[in-house]
């Protein structure tokens, strides 16, 4: 069970009922991603609501890590969400919004 206090989430994703968290360590791992000098950085670019496919496999695949999952970026690029595009979006969000605060979402 997701403890959403700790910061983390569960969602279904490639037919597996799944936990995600962004740890300190998948948090400087998305600021190498993206380019981010800071957390303060980080938090913008996800709050602009202008994000890529590409920046939705990167934070899913972040939280999965951070979660103990040895996936890839391409792994969860390759995995069926309930919902399409959609759906990746609400993981993406929901994951955000728990480590970052509701306000972010």
């Amino acid at each position: 069970m997701a403890n959403r206090h700790r910061g983390e989430i569960e969602a279904e994703i490639g037919g597996a009922r799944r936990r995600l968290v962004l740890t300190l360590g998948a948090l400087a791992e998305l600021e190498d991603a993206f380019g981010a000098d800071d957390l303060v950085a980080l938090t913008e670019r996800f709050g602009s609501g202008r994000l890529k496919a590409r920046d939705l496999t990167r934070i899913i695949g972040a939280g999965l890590r951070g979660a103990g999952e040895a996936v890839s970026d391409d792994d969860v690029a390759a995995f069926v969400v309930d919902g399409g595009a959609q759906g990746y979006v609400r993981i993406a969000a929901e994951l955000i919004a728990v480590t970052f605060g509701e306000a972010t979402e």
